[in-house]
């Protein structure tokens, strides 16, 4: 699936090369003579050797944090001793539809390597909703990673310059206005004559740089803004199912890590994200940290209720998925046309997502309930 996720990268590329001025910021259209870049890329082109010896040590620190994780909280709250690597070059593929909005790569951590997980269009959740990119950040000898989230304004992400509107504070690429999205084409790849809610203002993009860090030695030295910490405290969701999606496709693509492609990623950006058709091509079934309250009982009744909700989730997968293995097995004693199965495969993507979409949305409510008064905060780098 992610081979023909790069084939249409390679076909939206070309698209991107003719997006408008400013779609793609200074470090997202490879610039000849920028000496800067190549010396940060010099950086990353060690011997082999010597990273596998230092990403061998970390390995074993790192399982001791990694062993009830699910991949949804892989790199958050787990602590890694390598700077993630700077953000590529790339462009970004034409807006497929109206209401999709622009969520920058970002390299993520699987255990052993960083990983880049392309930028994608994706719906919002919510009318209203903009989208917080996550970020790493340096804190307790670490980085530790502060995952995205959906709310009503931007919140704190590092100072990170990921373009396309992502300056470091803020979102620049577009508004909300009556119920619709507008998008800034000063700054998105968007085709006008489809999408008619468009207008054109440049600001400020601040300072053009690779770094994907906030904090730590080579880092981005920012802070959050009153506003932006008001937005980690208000009305929020985590990641979308077709995020979380997205991003387990890449972290189970080899191309897609850094000792493969040194941090040139073969699929940087794609035009939509990459979902999956069965509930077995699913990531594992999310089991948020529990909150402490203090109170042990009220702590042992909410771990309780999310292992009950795991089990059931559980079930429900290995149901739907023994439902889809009948029909498949009907579909090859019918010797069905390939129309018929291709039909019959997108039924099985549609009830694989309408699944994960009730999962998500219980996982999120569960959470909810859950959270402490007060919520939590970003840890690591850009802490007030």
């Amino acid at each position: 699936m992610f081979e023909e996720m790069a084939e249409q990268a390679k076909r939206h590329s070309a698209q991107g090369s003719e997006c408008p001025r400013g779609c793609g910021s200074q470090h997202w259209t490879p610039v000849a003579g920028d000496e800067k870049a190549v010396s940060e890329r010099a950086v990353y082109a060690e011997p082999q050797m010597r990273i596998r010896v230092i990403r061998l040590l970390l390995l074993a620190v790192a399982m001791l944090f990694l062993s009830a994780a699910s991949f949804a909280q892989i790199a958050v709250g787990v602590r890694v001793g390598i700077a993630p690597p700077p953000l590529p070059d790339y462009a970004q593929p034409i807006c497929p539809g109206d209401g999709y909005i622009w969520t920058p790569g970002y390299w993520a951590w699987d255990g052993t390597d960083y990983y880049w997980v392309p930028g994608t269009w994706v719906e919002a959740p919510e009318v209203g909703y903009l989208w917080t990119p996550g970020y790493w950040g340096w804190g307790d000898d670490g980085y530790f990673f502060n995952d995205g989230y959906w709310g009503l304004s931007a919140g704190f992400y590092g100072g990170i310059n990921y373009g396309f509107g992502y300056f470091g504070h803020g979102y620049d690429g577009g508004r909300w206005e009556n119920g619709h999205f507008s998008y800034n084409t000063a700054y998105n790849n968007v085709d006008a004559h489809n999408i008619h809610n468009v207008y054109n203002a440049r600001v400020n993009e601040g300072e053009a740089n690779h770094v994907s860090y906030n904090g730590g030695n080579g880092g981005i030295n920012a802070h959050a803004t009153a506003e932006e910490e008001a937005a980690a405290r208000g009305t929020h969701v985590g990641r979308a199912a077709a995020q979380t999606q997205h991003a387990y496709a890449a972290r189970n693509n080899p191309q897609q890590k850094f000792y493969a492609n040194h941090g040139t990623p073969p699929v940087a950006a794609t035009p939509r994200p990459n979902l999956a058709t069965h509930p077995k091509e699913l990531p594992p079934v999310e089991r948020p940290a529990v909150a402490k309250t203090g109170n042990p009982k009220v702590d042992q009744k909410y771990q309780k209720q999310q292992d009950k909700l795991v089990a059931r989730q559980t079930q429900d997968r290995q149901k739907l998925q023994q439902k889809q293995d009948n029909e498949h097995q009907q579909l090859t004693k019918q010797h069905a046309a390939p129309e018929r199965t291709q039909q019959v495969e997108q039924q099985h993507q549609q009830q694989t997502q309408k699944l994960q979409q009730t999962h998500t949305q219980q996982a999120q409510q569960m959470q909810q309930r859950q959270q402490p008064a007060g919520g939590g905060g970003a840890r690591g780098g850009g802490r007030r």
